[in-house]
């Protein structure tokens, strides 16, 4: 169920019964040559793939995050740290108002890890709520099975280009990229990992077959269910 697709007499009914609801939490940032919001498509995607059967409400994707390593390429938005938290957190105080206990955050993109935090502080202060933050990306079944058709995978590279993040009539690159070396890009300036990573593919190929991402896909929001499912103890 999508929240923008509900009114509030049906949120307030869903609550008599269950108090789980989900909350994707994305980026818009460079991503090579796929889609700017990579990381709002996907973890929006798994996340409404992952709850429809169980029919529990799913929320509007935050669609930004923290990502100012890449305020060098055009169109990419980036929260400040302290920004970033007080709108998950608020998010949060909101949903326990409406009578939600049992929330997954549904991350998308790695520099949002600081709202883990966030979460687990706002569970200090409401010691009868649960919050789960789930990378559904490197979550384990799905990172295995990630590598288990290349290990050389990366930020804007295969392993985010599916038929709904790739940009129509666009040819991806034939080549596998060298990987970057993480460490030294971590120590630049926007600018300079700009002049770094070039097109911003962190490493290896551009595009697989889409039978291996739909494989790929699939493990992902099952693990993803399984947690909204079972993972509140």
């Amino acid at each position: 169920m999508k929240i923008s697709e509900m009114n509030w007499m049906q949120v307030e009914e869903w609550l008599r019964s269950d108090n789980r609801a989900v909350v994707p939490v994305g980026s818009t940032e460079q991503h090579a040559y796929l889609s700017l919001g990579v990381d709002s498509i996907l973890s929006e995607n798994v996340s409404l793939e992952a709850a429809a059967p169980l029919g529990v409400p799913v929320f509007p994707v935050l669609p930004y995050g923290i990502t100012p390593a890449f305020a060098a390429y055009p169109g990419t938005v980036s929260l400040r740290t302290e920004t970033h938290l007080r709108v998950v957190r608020d998010v949060l105080d909101s949903l326990y108002r409406s009578g939600f206990r049992r929330i997954l955050l549904v991350n998308g993109h790695g520099g949002n890890q600081p709202a883990a935090a966030a979460a687990l502080e706002f569970m200090v202060d409401h010691p009868d709520a649960r919050v789960r933050f789930h990378n559904w990306w490197n979550a384990p079944r799905t990172i295995a099975r990630v590598k288990q058709y290349d290990t050389v995978a990366s930020h804007a590279s295969w392993m985010e280009n599916f038929p709904w993040t790739r940009l129509q009539n666009l040819r991806q690159p034939e080549i596998q990229k060298p990987m970057v070396d993480l460490d030294h890009l971590r120590s630049l300036a926007p600018a300079e990992a700009r002049a770094l990573l070039g097109d911003g593919n962190f490493g290896g190929f551009y595009q697989r077959p889409d039978e291996e991402m739909l494989d790929i896909w699939n493990v992902a929001v099952e693990e993803t269910r399984e947690i909204l499912q079972d993972g509140w103890a």
